[in-house]
């Protein structure tokens, strides 16, 4: 079975849009924050945002969303827990949002959608797998190419120090793998 991940974010995104509330974010401006519920999803209309979380005083860059992106901490949302993880803006930015609690009304009242929405969660699963997989296998160098790869565009839009603490390394350090490319 092969799953249509373009079909599914707009079946998903046809149906919730009477309910959406666009809101503009200026930089460095938290939608979520660590350890607090998250009742919102968020749809990225422009800019760019990221998932970030303390360690030891030191932020680290889990994951960054550009337009198209659908996001809301999954931990929180499906499990009524607090989200591990603090979401914000790096650009100026414009989302869409609607209430977690209307968002799983219109999802668990059609099969389709309720279907569609299972997509979109197996794919953020089989990239946060990616991700893991990665940190565990692949070197600093290779998970940098690997990100020139498959997101060009963040290298140019995302900070340097953000690019770093993703890939789990200083801004030293990311400076060296750049000059050896």
């Amino acid at each position: 079975m092969k799953l249509d991940i373009d079909k599914s974010k707009t079946l998903v995104r046809d149906a919730i849009s009477p309910y959406l509330k666009e809101v503009t974010l200026a930089k460095k401006e938290v939608v979520i924050e660590e350890g607090e519920q998250s009742k919102q999803i968020f749809l990225i209309k422009s800019g760019c945002l990221r998932s970030w979380f303390n360690q030891d005083g030191k932020d680290v860059s889990c994951q960054f969303f550009l337009p198209g992106s659908m996001f809301g901490s999954f931990e929180s949302m499906m499990f009524d827990e607090p989200s591990p993880y603090s979401y914000e803006s790096i650009l100026p930015s414009v989302v869409d949002t609607i209430p977690k609690s209307k968002f799983f009304e219109i999802i668990t009242a059609d099969p389709k959608l309720k279907d569609a929405a299972f997509t979109l969660v197996c794919s953020r699963m089989r990239d946060y797998q990616r991700l893991f997989l990665s940190r565990i296998k692949d070197t600093p160098e290779q998970r940098y190419q690997d990100l020139i790869a498959s997101n060009p565009e963040l290298i140019r839009l995302i900070p340097q120090h953000y690019i770093a603490t993703y890939l789990g390394i200083t801004s030293v350090s990311l400076s060296r793998i750049r000059c050896r490319s």
